[in-house]
């Protein structure tokens, strides 16, 4: 899971949605202690053994972004 400063991590998930990645956004069934450290949700990329170098690449092109974006 992570954040990025001055991102909500709902608007991560819309952008890298529209550069086709798929990622999680939200509590992932921590919210305990997401409330209590102050962090309203975070963005979380999944992977495993059969996601690719290319997969990580759109991953880090989509998230590039992200930083556009909100730049």
């Amino acid at each position: 899971s992570f954040v990025m400063d001055g991102v909500h991590p709902h608007d991560i998930g819309t952008i890298v949605d529209r550069e086709g990645v798929a990622i999680r956004t939200g509590h992932h069934c921590a919210q305990p202690v997401m409330d209590r450290f102050g962090v309203p949700a975070t963005a979380r990329a999944s992977l495993a053994m059969y996601n690719t170098r290319e997969d990580l690449e759109t991953l880090a092109r989509a998230l590039t972004r992200v930083r556009q974006v909100f730049a």
